[in-house]
């Protein structure tokens, strides 16, 4: 049975280093200790020995369970840190560098204003003028007089 449990820890850790990205690794950590991965088989494996081997092997098995879980978190936080370092070398941007004039984020004029810049174009032709309203210190408008 321990030939059978470092056959079958030599295959996952195999496994694991060759996952060459995130998803490929949790394919291999659920082969290797899902609810019908090779590991949880070794366990289920226990309530069937006698206590003798039961007492023996529970923790070979144990250990093994271990030793995958701990592979696959420090193999997980390796590819994470080749795909972060992936991502920051190609998504490079400088934030010194002054922003180009997209015309689709300029500004535009209020329709308001808009209105109110081309009445007060036409109002001269027709010998009219824009009333100018003095501004309070409150913010409130006066007519004028």
């Amino acid at each position: 049975m321990q030939d059978e449990t470092g056959a079958v820890e030599t295959r996952i850790m195999d496994a694991i280093a060759a996952a060459t990205d995130l998803s490929a690794l949790e394919d291999v950590r659920v082969a290797a200790l899902g609810k019908k991965g090779e590991v949880s088989a070794l366990l289920k494996t226990l309530g069937g020995m006698n206590a003798d081997d039961r007492q023996r092997l529970g923790p070979v098995f144990n250990q093994l369970k271990i030793r995958v879980t701990e592979a696959v978190q420090s193999r997980r936080a390796t590819l994470e840190a080749e795909d972060m370092s992936r991502r920051l070398a190609s998504e490079t941007l400088d934030m010194t560098l002054p922003v180009d004039a997209d015309p689709q984020f300029e500004g535009r004029i209020h329709p308001v204003s808009q209105t109110m810049e081309e009445l007060s174009a036409i109002l001269p032709a027709w010998a009219l003028t824009w009333p100018k309203a003095r501004i309070l210190k409150a913010g409130f408008t006066i007519s004028p007089r």
